[in-house]
């Protein structure tokens, strides 16, 4: 019996700084989640942990297909907790694989 399902590979893009910018990220900054639990990040850069834990809740129901009429399907902004700051980022889909559940945990 085959176990493939599909996920798709997330974007997290930083699209705007509307406060301090004390963490050192910069509007394009961005991390990747692929293959279903694998975190990239651009070699030379960083990303903020706490702009990462606003984001990190949202990925697994980002990965998968879902309803066209469900807030997730619209909506993919997300803003750092830190209010000085004021990071927003977008998380975006960019590839759609299929993966096979028993090589997974």
């Amino acid at each position: 019996m085959t176990r493939d399902f599909d996920l798709y590979d997330i974007r997290v893009t930083v699209v705007a700084i509307e406060g301090r910018p004390v963490c050192g990220l910069e509007v394009g900054d961005y991390f990747e989640v692929t293959e279903s639990s694998r975190l990239r990040i651009p070699e030379g850069k960083h990303f903020c942990i706490y702009a990462l834990s606003a984001v990190l809740p949202l990925i697994p129901a980002k990965q998968r297909p879902g309803d066209p009429n469900d807030w997730m399907e619209r909506d993919s902004l997300v803003a750092c907790p830190d209010p000085d700051e004021r990071v927003i980022m977008r998380i975006e889909r960019i590839v759609r694989r299929t993966l096979n559940s028993d090589d997974l945990t």
